[in-house]
């Protein structure tokens, strides 16, 4: 039984990870959230840009962080740095950066930030001071190929297509997010540059004990507004059967409360809303092919981070993220 509840902060709590954020914790058992803070909108009901959130909090936003146990920072990438250098953070405040700022060098100004992939981090992150959370994207592509490298079992170049839902670009409009341009419509962007793949490689080394596998990542824009889809392969061991491959997937995220790998096909909406994320593995002419789907806001951001809390506090890890997918 938790006596004291733990006191919240959100930084940039505008944008669509905020917004998740917020309507998570606002319903997690063992927390408060105490700011919500912006530098455009102070004083306003945070209900007023959340629409959603209207009738389940009278918080407004502000500027006073209100010294939380925990700080969120929700923050255009690269601007994390300057938000620490320029506030006052107690050194006994934990720190989780949704940005990109900490996830491929994690010393700064005095603090560690683990990289925060529950699946494959889950006791380092138990004892981190302050997290990095993954990025979308390579959340669903590592989902995809964790198993394998974990076990030795990527032995050529991975291929990776990905699409992502509108909500991925951010809140702040811009001329491949309105509705005129995207619907009906899917593009490529940032062509095997993404930012994501450093991240990718990395931590796959880590977890393949230094073989960092050739990542070949084309990323789409979707015309939906949430979710992605990832269609992932490599070249298949020889002589291993589709039966092996399943059961060295099965048994990786035999512990795991949103990971799962399914025998049958997976689609996106049956994780959309969600921190759930599916994989599911085929066999095909000497390839092995992954199928990862999750939701870009939640398990890609949002869900993932309070997941990263949980571990962090000792609450159970699924605390406040049971939230049902909406398949039709």
């Amino acid at each position: 039984m938790v006596e004291k509840k733990l006191r919240v902060a959100i930084a940039g709590a505008t944008g669509y990870t905020g917004g998740e954020l917020l309507r998570i914790l606002l319903n997690h058992p063992f927390v408060e959230v105490v700011a919500a803070t912006t530098t455009s909108e102070d004083g306003t009901p945070v209900s007023d840009i959340h629409k959603d959130l209207y009738g389940e909090t009278d918080l407004c936003f502000g500027k006073d962080l209100c010294n939380p146990d925990v700080l969120f920072l929700c923050l255009g990438h690269g601007i994390s740095r300057q938000f620490i250098d320029s506030h006052e953070i107690p050194q006994e405040c934990r720190i989780i950066d949704l940005g990109n700022d900490f996830r491929l060098d994690g010393d700064y100004a005095g603090r560690t930030f683990v990289y925060g992939l529950c699946e494959c981090a889950r006791e380092e992150i138990r004892k981190a001071h302050d997290i990095a959370n993954p990025g979308c994207f390579a959340t669903a592509i590592q989902l995809a190929l964790l198993p394998l490298a974990a076990t030795g079992l990527i032995k050529d170049e991975v291929h990776v297509t990905a699409i992502t839902g509108s909500t991925g670009a951010g809140k702040k409009p811009g001329e491949t997010t309105h509705f005129s341009w995207r619907n009906d419509n899917i593009s490529i962007y940032k062509l095997f540059t993404h930012q994501h793949l450093g991240e990718i490689k990395q931590n796959l080394s880590k977890v393949g004990n230094g073989n960092e596998p050739v990542v070949n990542f084309v990323p789409l824009r979707g015309d939906f507004t949430r979710g992605i889809f990832a269609s992932v392969y490599t070249r298949a061991v020889e002589g291993m059967t589709i039966e092996e491959y399943r059961k060295i997937y099965d048994n990786y995220y035999s512990a795991s409360p949103f990971v799962f790998h399914k025998d049958s096909d997976i689609s996106m909406k049956e994780v959309v809303n969600t921190n759930k994320g599916l994989v599911h593995v085929e066999l095909h002419q000497g390839y092995v092919h992954i199928a990862s789907a999750i939701d870009n806001l939640v398990k890609g951001a949002a869900g993932q981070a309070v997941q990263n809390m949980n571990l962090m506090f000792g609450f159970p890890e699924d605390c406040g993220l049971r939230l049902k997918p909406s398949a039709f």
